[in-house]
């Protein structure tokens, strides 16, 4: 039997999780270029694409100006990311908006202003990602090209504004929590797959790429170390936040306990004088006004910032480690 209409649009309305993204190579290859040309400047890009099912396809790209503090050139930037979007409609190029791409410096993406763009995004696109490119890791022989979205329970949480301690521990939320990672799957087109074959030689060339031995990757790790010393100050600042704020509630606390036992006894004797009680609280009483705690959306950020750190340290110190072994190896034999 056939389906209603109100079961047919009740069943669009539930869409799958988002499972990968599939990017078209060229998509990549301009993301990396864009990138890479303007390093160690941040840049950003609009995605193109089609969302279908579980699977984000990501076919076209292109770059943004860059941002200025000027409301005009602002304004520009704007004109022409619709421009844009009109002169690829009409060549019959997909101008749907599936996300943005930015690069980073040493893998510091993890800022309240990403989660705000990320907010705006889903004001107007259901499920939208953030392609993030790292040239100064690429350098490193890895293709640091990752996909993020924000979690469904952190973006509650955000348009409340609610990260306090009580609501954290009810959703459960940790700092680990914040954004998900989408895997990436590179594809290319049947017709550019041929054409990529042949393009190949018949003979192999030989290619001799002396810089996968090099050892000299030093100035990585210490700026690596740097930014997450920082961090750990900004973590420590933050912790300090908390302290003192507990500290006012232990203290406003006492001074509730004073004051309460002070008109406790007020009260006893005006009950035996016959008198009418007073209330026990005075909420006009500044020590009777709740302390607002401090958001911990920062601290979260930090600590995501830190095990990003620890991470590249982690992936670079195993490539050393196997390149030493290996110069060991050939200087034995």
């Amino acid at each position: 039997m056939a389906r209603s209409f109100l079961q047919a649009v009740a069943s669009e309305e539930v869409t799958p999780p988002l499972r990968v993204i599939q990017m078209e190579g060229l998509a990549v290859l301009k993301i990396i270029k864009h990138c890479k040309e303007f390093s160690p400047s941040l840049v950003t890009g609009q995605l193109l694409g089609l969302d279908v099912g579980s699977v984000l396809e990501v076919t076209n790209c292109f770059p943004f100006p860059i941002r200025e503090d000027d409301e005009e050139i602002e304004a520009d930037g704007a004109n022409y990311q619709l421009e844009m979007m009109r002169c690829l409609r009409e060549v019959n190029v997909d101008n749907n908006t599936v996300g943005w791409y930015q690069s980073t410096l040493m893998g510091l993406y993890q800022t309240v202003e990403l989660i705000e763009t990320f907010m705006n995004y889903q004001e107007n696109i259901r499920r939208c990602v953030c392609i993030i490119y790292d040239p100064s890791k690429s350098n490193q022989g890895v293709l640091a090209l990752k996909a993020l979205k924000l979690s469904d329970s952190f973006m509650e949480l955000y348009r409340n504004n609610e990260f306090n301690g009580e609501k954290l521990r009810e959703k459960k939320l940790t700092w680990v929590d914040i954004f998900e990672e989408i895997p990436i799957k590179v594809s290319n087109s049947a017709l550019i797959s041929a054409f990529m074959t042949e393009l190949e030689p018949d003979s192999p060339v030989e290619q001799c790429d002396f810089d996968r031995l090099q050892l000299s990757t030093s100035s990585f790790m210490e700026r690596n170390l740097e930014f997450m010393i920082e961090c750990m100050e900004d973590l420590s600042a933050e912790q300090n936040k908390f302290h003192y704020y507990y500290r006012n509630v232990s203290r406003q606390q006492a001074q509730q306990q004073t004051w309460l036992q002070k008109r406790r006894t007020e009260n006893m004797a005006r009950k035996a004088a016959g008198e009418e009680l007073l209330p026990e609280e005075d909420p006009s009483s500044p020590i009777f006004k709740p302390i607002p705690e401090p958001s911990r959306l920062d601290s979260y950020l930090i600590n995501n910032q830190i095990a990003n750190y620890c991470n590249q340290i982690n992936g670079v110190a195993g490539q050393n480690f196997s390149r030493l072994y290996l110069m060991k190896a050939l200087h034995e034999n």
